[in-house]
């Protein structure tokens, strides 16, 4: 076993960043450059995308990709390819245009014609039908090409006073003859049903992807993009060449290519399809399963959500299957992984649209879980409510609180994972974005057990690339891109202590997917969130998971190598006949199972669980709570392994263990906020905080009660710390804590210039300030974006043995030089550095160099969503002496 600790002090960690390297044609000098650009900033590797390419898998293509893997190949990086010319991955560089008919993609489609008989003789036009668009356009009420193929049609008798159907059906299908209804229609008011598959009907932009139903449909993107790759590299497989990333494969069966509430009962929406489907509809639902097919968009109360959990249930498990798994298959065949994510975007994770149906079985083949964060969807602050970006309109829940916890519970279960979790970050957030809300959603996703990131993104496009900023080099223009390194550091060090471990939590959380499918609902986040507010970490699992993968094992529920006290049901009208068999089997052998608000009414298939319900109702291991009370009830029995002195809801925890080494992380996760508590932990050797950022161990503040660990936390906004213990701790250089004893404030003229990103580090002479200020105000230098160079000199009289030193308010990056000597850099809050040995009596110099963010000078769209920060240093600027304590 390797000693993770030992690695990250000696500088041995391994990469975990694999940033987009977008490729647009350009200039083989170019490209070399901005591969040294990103080895420079302390990558290992890149992720080529085309962004893009204008000869994708031609000459030209190769021609970039061969210099590429030459620089790689000398810079000892890996390359992982993004799967297709363009993303969404599934366009197969345009093949499937090509392709035989029965391997484009396929929808179900309805439509329906209102009746009244008695009437003789009637019949009645199908062919001329859409079977997509609620209105369709003048153009579209032409159509009458007969290329849809007939599943059922079935009436249905209306009730005569309202609107609602009756259970009163009638399949009519053989009653069609060269695309004309000849029915003789019953007394009374009918509905007529049209169903039928189509290709028409989806999304507009991905009109020639293939079908990920059909394995067949799949294989053109195999034999297009990975076999052509395979072909020319196949040497460099499993070494340089790491694998391939699909980019937000998905079903775009809905017009409205991103709408997130997109699932059967969606009017108007056409429904993935492929040949299989009818069969395995009638094993779900019977022989007479054509008689139900119109509940997948019309009401019926149970009967509509059994047609409508049959229906998913088999669509997301063929996706799974032909698309997903098979890719896994090819790769993992030929020593290379598979990555990526699928969108998952505000609840879209168990729908259709632009996703896949469930978040777990879409990403099971591949050999990294997988997220991405964007435009602007986690934001400091807004966990709990809305935020509007330039997409819509964002759930701050889900992403803040169910986000990252889908990705990491897929990477903690699933054995070929090997916990490993990549998330897609930084993109489009404009150029706002800097390193200090960077640093900020590192630590959010590193907190709740990611470790693998694909920073969004490097382009060598000249400046500026309007294509979704920030850019991280952006052809040196970029004024915050020589800090990119410390931020990488800091996250390859982490990372490397939060893998090859296994993950510690204390609940289980049961995946939502199947009960929403089954009616009434409740998010898993919820729950998730009254968790974490209490410091009780969780994994959220899926029900495929615990009936084929999951024990109960002296009264803890086991995973893979993961192991829980406890599985929280989140309310669900109903689920899974298995699924509430397991439960009660669960309960049997002792796990201690909490339903929210309520047990489930029925099965989602209809099946008689009556039994199962009464056992469970009356079961001395099942508990029904609140949601609003689950945190304090599990505190209260015991399941938790953290515990704060005080309600903490924006400090979040994370623990990893080693052979050797606990590793506990803490991030407070308020944006303006700082948190003092103190936290029990449940270990009984020594404790010591290392600090990521300058790779050092520090002592820190325990006080032993009841024999119990306490640690005093003291966490700024945007501060992390990671807490060791363990048998490797021992033999190491121990920093030691201080307290402060006194503090100056420095108040003396500032000496101010300027140099942006391409003049670095020629200075021009601004002005003097006798007051610090936001540079960015009206009166100063709002449309400036660089760097601002502060200086000034001072008298100290005091000891030069444990000073500190506090910038105070800063935007936002800083560099310090005191007596001509650098004292350290700092991206994100606190903005202090202990500059005992540089600081000496008399008189001393201070040099403070802050670089704002592109903002300023590129008033880009995406960045007009977000609030803008001041620039420039704003302080106060203090000086502490300090206590040093062993």
């Amino acid at each position: 076993m390797s000693n993770r600790l030992k690695e990250v002090l000696e500088g041995q960690e391994h990469n975990y960043i694999l940033p987009f390297l977008w490729q647009h044609g350009e200039e083989e000098h170019v490209i070399r450059e901005e591969i040294a650009r990103v080895h420079e900033a302390g990558i290992g590797a890149v992720c080529v995308e085309a962004r893009p390419h204008p000869d994708f898998l031609g000459p030209q293509w190769w021609k970039d990709m061969d210099i590429i893997m030459d620089e790689a190949r000398k810079r000892n990086m890996k390359v992982w390819i993004l799967d297709d010319d363009h993303f969404p991955t599934g366009h197969a560089a345009g093949r499937v245009k090509e392709a035989p008919e029965e391997l484009h993609r396929k929808f179900l489609g309805e439509r329906f014609i209102d009746t009244i008989g008695p009437a003789k003789g009637s019949s009645f036009l199908l062919d001329t039908l859409l079977m997509s668009g609620l209105r369709p356009t003048f153009s579209e009420l032409n159509y009458a090409n007969g290329k849809n193929k007939l599943i059922s049609v079935v009436a249905v008798r209306r009730h005569p006073t309202n609107e609602t159907l009756t259970n009163d059906c009638i399949d009519i299908t053989d009653l069609v003859q060269d695309g004309i209804l000849y029915w003789d229609i019953p007394e009374g008011y009918w509905r007529v049903f049209i169903v039928s598959e189509n290709k028409d009907g989806g999304s507009q932009l991905q009109e020639d992807y293939l079908n990920p139903l059909v394995r067949d449909s799949v294989r053109i993107l195999l034999d297009t993009v990975y076999e052509a790759v395979y072909e020319r590299y196949k040497d460099d497989f499993g070494k340089t060449l790491a694998g391939f990333f699909s980019d937000e494969p998905g079903f775009y069966n809905d017009k409205v290519t991103f709408d997130f509430h997109s699932r059967p009962g969606k009017q108007g929406v056409v429904l993935p399809w492929s040949r299989e489907m009818p069969a395995l509809l009638e094993q779900a639902l019977g022989e007479e399963y054509r008689k139900h097919l119109h509940l997948l968009w019309h009401e019926a109360g149970e009967q509509s959500n059994r047609v409508r959990y049959a229906y998913m249930n088999i669509v997301s498990a063929l996706y799974a299957e032909n698309f997903c798994n098979q890719i896994g298959e090819w790769c993992r065949a030929r020593g290379v992984a598979y990555i990526g994510h699928v969108l998952e975007d505000n609840n879209v994770h168990a729908r259709l649209g632009p996703s896949t149906g469930h978040f777990f079985r879409s990403l099971w083949g591949q050999d990294m879980s997988g997220i991405d964060v964007v435009l602007w969807q986690i934001v400091p602050g807004f966990d709990e409510l809305t935020f509007r970006s330039a997409t819509g309109i964002a759930d701050g829940e889900f992403y803040h609180y169910g986000l990252a916890k889908l990705g990491v519970s897929l990477g903690h279960i699933d054995p070929k994972k090997l916990g490993r979790t990549m998330c897609e970050v930084y993109g489009a957030y404009g150029w706002a974005e800097g390193l200090k809300l960077m640093k900020w959603i590192t630590d959010h996703m590193l907190v709740r057990g990611v470790n693998y990131f694909v920073p969004h993104a490097f382009t060598q496009k000249a400046f500026p690339d309007p294509d979704c900023p920030p850019h991280l080099y952006a052809n040196g223009k970029n004024p915050q891109f020589r800090y990119y390194k410390y931020l990488n550091q800091y996250m390859n060090r982490i990372s490397h202590l939060i893998s090859d471990g296994r993950h510690v939590a204390s609940a289980a959380v049961l995946y939502h997917a199947e009960a929403e499918w089954s009616g009434e609902a409740m998010y898993f986040q919820k729950p998730v969130k009254q968790l974490m507010q209490h410091q009780i970490d969780c994994d959220v699992i899926p029900v495929d998971a615990l009936l084929d993968m999951a024990s109960v094992k002296d009264g803890r529920l086991h995973v893979h190598v993961e192991d829980y006290e406890c599985l929280i049901v989140p309310y669900a009208e109903a689920l899974p006949g298995a699924m509430i068999r397991r439960l009660v089997q669960f309960a049997d052998q002792g796990l201690m199972i909490r339903f929210i608000d309520g047990l489930p009414l029925r099965s989602s298939e209809g099946s008689d669980v009556s039994d199962e319900q009464s056992r469970l109702a009356a079961h001395p291991k099942v508990k029904l709570t609140s949601l609003d009370m689950l945190g304090q009830d599990l505190l209260a029995d015991g399941h938790y392994e953290i515990k704060v002195d005080q309600y903490q809801p924006y400090l979040r925890n994370y623990h990893y263990v080693h052979e050797n080494l606990d590793v506990y992380m803490f991030f407070n996760e308020h944006p303006n906020e700082s948190i003092q508590t103190k936290i029990t932990l449940p270990v009984q050797d020594d404790i010591f905080a290392y600090d990521a950022f300058s790779n050092r161990l520090i002592d820190v503040n325990v006080v032993e009660e009841n024999g119990a660990k306490m640690v005093q936390l003291d966490l700024s906004p945007y501060e992390s710390i990671i807490l060791l213990n363990g048998a490797d701790l021992g033999g190491y250089t121990v920093s030691p804590r201080y307290a402060v004893s006194s503090e100056v404030e420095l108040q003396s003229e500032w000496t101010v210039s300027t140099a942006d990103a391409e003049h670095y580090p020629q200075f021009t002479e601004w002005g003097k300030l006798t007051a610090l200020t936001n540079m960015s105000g009206p009166d100063y230098l709002p449309r400036f974006s660089g760097t601002f160079r502060y200086e000034m000199e001072f008298e100290w009289r005091e000891p030069t043995n444990s000073v500190l030193l506090d910038l105070g308010e800063v935007y936002e990056t800083a560099e310090v030089w005191l007596n001509g000597e650098p004292a350290g850099v700092r991206i994100c809050p606190p903005y202090r550095m202990e500059i005992h040995g540089l600081i000496q009596q008399g008189n001393n110099k201070l040099v403070i160099e802050v670089t704002n963010t592109l903002v300023k000078d590129q008033r880009d769209y995406l960045s007009a969503f977000a609030q803008q920060e001041p620039s420039g240093l704003i302080g106060p600027v203090k000086l502490y002496n300090f206590l040093l304590h062993r």
